[in-house]
């Protein structure tokens, strides 16, 4: 894999004495023993490796060791992960699962113990993670810190379970995640004086800066559909060590295309100095999760990447260890084909199932925004046919539907607005945090038949047109592929290439939708057990009879 010597020459980026010197690195058996300053300049930087400081690598649609092939091409040696994806689909076992295929890579994964398996009472699940489940996968079980506490309300109201939870990461010393958004006032006060540390659902500075006053790390998110650099990243100039970058969650189009070293070139495109930029992708995170990483100092690991300039990020080369991981673009570590695990026992559905009768009052209608988690509650006038309520691509309101993919139950449906679908329909098995199936379409038998190709494939997502279906399925527990990162990539370009054939103006549709049953995050969503208002934290009527 390396030489058992190996000596790297470019201009040196010392993050913990915020310097830059051209020099040479000498690396032995995977270990830095010298840094020699010398006269230079060189052409290329050597810069610590770069880290996600918060991600669900099932995201990806990749599992842990593939998702490293990729991401290691873009400079990435470490990740803050939280696999409560695949635990919420199997529990336990999901979790052993992404560590033993995460074991199988050099890739420095950092895995945490879901906090909200599952995320609420109101929707259902495949799995359970308790207080004593965290205790075990904190102490021996492979994880390092509480993943993020999306309860904000449990831990408001000091609820038994979560404050059990808070607890062990508390006695244990780890680390907590937190999970805010909008939340600021006496309620921030609160919930960071639980233990909470860091929050990346920041969508303004103000909210931010509130946040960093109260002692809690900011993590500027990237994702494929929830995107806050632009609003955040003026912070980093005054505030680079209380921030960190993070994808969250990232499609597998979106991967291969770049990764946090993007973030880096685009914030000293902005003027920001290269190294405050570089402090938030490397050096915050590693002390603030006190990550088993090198940072490029003697006697540390050789985690390192080298980059043609600190403008454009392009990186040349990627080491882990002294072994080279990636270079020129291209991985070098070796793929691996895991089992496939499920938990998948819909029933297929039918037209008649998905009907909605029409009633008095206006309907309540979801409103997707463009690059946030968050939607708007529309209260719109229903367009009814033959005593039914229809989708109306027209006026841009179309059918919305969650199907329990645990046990059969009758289909829960919802309209949304913004997805702009002229005709067919999308569906998929990722759906945050629970991850049933769902659906968003123009008429019910493209609807129908769109949960129901997802339901053959047990697991995956399709575009539905007429006689056309296009598909990717996710065999590893409806949330991950086990091809080759690149041609899942490419199947799902085509994938989404197919729903952007049927009208819709989303950047990253199939990442919108799986975030449609999301309930944690207000205003409006759709679990499989109805329409939840995500401010009170309660299930609401399709109808708001009181507007008549």
């Amino acid at each position: 894999m390396h030489p058992k010597n190996l000596e790297l020459q470019g201009n040196i980026v010392d993050l913990l004495k915020n310097r830059i010197f051209p020099g040479t690195v000498s690396v032995a058996d995977g270990y830095i023993v010298e840094i020699r300053e010398e006269s230079g300049p060189y052409q290329q930087y050597i810069i610590p490796g770069l880290v996600d400081s918060h991600v669900h690598i099932e995201s990806s649609m990749l599992p842990p060791a593939e998702f490293a092939r990729l991401a290691t091409v873009h400079g990435t040696v470490a990740a803050v992960a939280d696999p409560h994806e695949i635990a919420n689909v199997l529990g336990m076992a999901g979790i052993e699962f992404m560590l033993q295929n995460a074991s199988e890579s050099p890739f420095r994964f950092h895995f945490g113990a879901p906090s909200c398996v599952p995320a609420t009472p109101f929707e259902s699940a495949g799995g359970e993670i308790t207080a004593e489940h965290i205790k075990a996968l904190l102490t021996d079980g492979g994880c390092g810190f509480l993943s993020e506490m999306m309860n904000f309300p449990g831990v408001l109201g000091d609820d038994p379970e979560v404050m059990a939870k808070l607890d062990v990461a508390k006695q244990l010393g780890k680390v907590v995640d937190g999970h805010a958004p909008g939340l600021t006032g006496q309620a921030a006060e609160r919930y960071i004086g639980a233990g909470i540390s860091t929050d990346h659902e920041c969508r303004n500075q103000d909210e931010a800066l509130e946040k960093i006053k109260l002692g809690m790390k900011i993590l500027i998110r990237e994702g494929s559909a929830a995107r806050d650099f632009a609003a955040l990243a003026p912070l980093i100039a005054n505030h680079a060590e209380m921030l960190m970058f993070c994808s969250d969650d990232k499609h597998p189009d979106d991967l291969i295309r770049g990764h946090i070293n993007q973030l880096v070139a685009r914030a000293v495109a902005m003027g920001i100095d290269p190294l405050k930029a570089l402090r938030c992708a490397c050096l915050t995170p590693v002390q603030h999760y006190n990550l088993d990483l090198g940072l490029l100092q003697p006697g540390d690991r050789a985690d390192c990447i080298v980059v043609e300039s600190l403008t454009s990020m392009q990186v040349q080369q990627t080491y882990i260890g002294g072994h080279c991981c990636a270079k020129a673009g291209q991985p070098l570590l070796p793929r691996t084909t895991p089992l496939a695990i499920n938990h998948f026992a819909a029933s297929k559905v039918t037209e008649r199932e998905l009907q909605v009768e029409a009633q008095k009052g206006n309907l309540r209608v979801m409103e997707a925004v463009e690059g946030q988690l968050v939607t708007n509650s529309l209260q719109l006038a229903p367009t009814v046919k033959n005593g039914e309520v229809m989708a109306d691509p027209h006026r841009d309101i179309l059918k919305l539907v969650v199907v329990n993919r645990y046990q059969p139950s009758p289909p829960a449906m919802a309209f949304i607005k913004g997805f702009g679908l002229q005709h067919g329909a999308i569906a998929s098995s990722v759906a945050h945090d629970s991850h049933n199936i769902v659906a968003v379409g123009t008429t019910d038998d493209e609807i129908c038949r769109a949960i129901n190709t997802i339901i053959d494939h047990q697991g995956g997502i399709c575009a539905v047109a007429a006689d056309d279906c296009e598909t990717l399925p996710l065999p590893i527990a409806g949330l991950m592929a086990i091809d080759d990162g690149h041609e899942v990539a490419r199947a799902y370009i085509a994938v989404d290439a197919k729903a952007k054939e049927l009208g819709t103006p989303l950047a990253a549709p199939f990442m919108t939708l799986s975030f449609m049953a999301l309930l944690v995050i207000p205003e409006l969503k759709l679990s499989d057990k109805g329409l939840f208002d995500g401010k009170t934290f309660d299930f609401v009527e399709l109808f708001d009879k009181e507007q008549q």
